[in-house]
């Protein structure tokens, strides 16, 4: 069962947290068309910055809200990363306490600190897990809700398709579940509905977004791909995930022939000291073949709630 907070979107959607990409200028563009818009606490660079931009997301959100109290905006998220490396963790956490950020996604590991401290201002918590182990790990240390990250997710992705990922989770959680892995068109968003996910989980798809913090060449570089064009590597931060391979060609390296990487490589902390890994080699998921041009925000989500209805109208045909 969805909580009160989840329950009022325009479609059952989060866009996900892109690494660098994601901005306040992106949140609000997305919670303003109706779905819950997130960036990571880390993109806010240095870290005094992310009070800026929480300060900046919630007045322009309330500015809304006030001007349009029959449709307001829907609520956004803040995503924490809480492996080890991330030395300003509770730094992040104090200033989303402080400016009662209403959703967090959680990383890269649980903690029980992070949840209790969202759940003294009525926040909530989810966390994002690659299998059933890891999900019951996250429910055990507080997290409110789960989210699925099956194969042809983008980034870090996990290897499990979403039908056994999805049913292995619901037959023991009833919690908010939402799935995420080659999401881009709202006939896939209804699928994930039907497989059990309250609500489904798109990333790629919003970095071909006029708001968008990338590259024109990466917005162009997804417009023009498809799934064939995605590789799985764990060489770039030690956690495997989906990359376009073009970015890997661009890059000097071959994306059929890449050695292994490992945990030693990961190092959220300090992006600018690795920009291949970040700035040159693009993450993206298998769903891109939805996506033909690079639109706004509000032009995407309208396309996604056109195909979302229009794909309940043929079921119910």
């Amino acid at each position: 069962m969805l909580p009160e907070i989840l329950s009022g979107l325009r479609i059952p959607v989060i866009a996900a947290p892109l690494f660098i990409i994601s901005n306040p200028k992106l949140v609000i563009a997305q919670c303003k068309a109706g779905i819950v818009g997130s960036m990571p606490a880390l993109n806010a660079r240095p870290k005094e910055q992310l009070e800026v931009e929480l300060k900046m997301i919630t007045e322009e959100l309330d500015r809304y809200n006030d001007k349009n109290p029959d449709f307001p905006a829907a609520p956004f998220a803040i995503n924490q990363i809480v492996h080890k490396s991330n030395e300003r963790l509770m730094y992040d956490v104090e200033l989303c306490v402080k400016y009662k950020v209403p959703i967090t996604i959680t990383s890269l590991g649980a903690r029980v600190e992070v949840n209790d401290a969202m759940h003294s201002v009525g926040g909530i918590t989810l966390h994002d897990i690659i299998n059933n182990r890891f999900a019951k790990k996250a429910v055990e240390k507080g997290a409110d809700g789960l989210i699925a990250v099956a194969a042809g997710a983008g980034g870090h992705a996990g290897r499990l398709s979403p039908f056994p990922l999805i049913a292995e989770i619901r037959s023991w959680f009833n919690g908010p579940l939402a799935l995420s892995g080659a999401i881009a068109s709202g006939d896939a968003v209804l699928a994930a509905n039907a497989m059990g996910a309250d609500l489904a989980y798109i990333g790629s798809a919003f970095i071909a977004t006029n708001e968008a913090r990338a590259d024109e060449r990466y917005k162009k570089m997804i417009v023009e791909s498809s799934a064939d064009d995605i590789i799985y590597s764990n060489l770039f931060t030690g956690v495997h995930g989906n990359y376009l391979a073009p970015s890997v060609t661009a890059a000097g390296m071959d994306p059929h022939n890449l050695p292994e990487g490992d945990i030693s490589t990961m190092n959220f902390g300090d992006w600018e000291k690795k920009p291949k890994a970040w700035k040159d080699i693009w993450g993206c998921g298998q769903g891109i073949g939805s996506v033909e041009s690079i639109l706004s925000t509000e032009n995407l989500v309208s396309r996604l709630e056109s195909e979302y209805l229009m794909a309940k109208t043929k079921l119910s045909a």
